[in-house]
């Protein structure tokens, strides 16, 4: 079994760039990747209701997450309740709009 080379490649999201290896046959999807987080992390940002990268990021993957969990259906992975997670969505959403306005008062 021989493993593929693994290449460096450095992918730009929300104006940070990242160093990544990854194997040639891998590399587009890594790229295409890429470009769909930093266009969900630009949303949140751009609706200005979460600031701060960390906090955007955590904001990108609870959506991600959730739209996966969802999408799982009757395929026999682990079911959601997604009145709980649209609650604790919500609640996130309130504890970083509070914290926001906490730190520019």
């Amino acid at each position: 079994m021989s493993q593929e080379p693994s290449n460096s490649i450095t992918l730009r999201i929300l104006e940070r760039e990242y160093q990544f290896s990854s194997p040639k046959s891998q590399r587009d999807q890594l790229v295409e990747a890429a470009r769909f987080l930093d266009g969900r992390m630009r949303e949140i940002r751009d609706s200005g209701r979460v600031v701060g990268t960390e906090r955007i990021a955590v904001m990108a993957a609870l959506n991600l997450a959730f739209e996966l969990l969802n999408g799982g259906g009757d395929s026999g992975k682990a079911t959601v309740d997604t009145s709980r997670l649209s609650q604790l969505k919500y609640r996130i959403e309130e504890v970083l709009a509070s914290d926001s306005q906490l730190e520019l008062t």
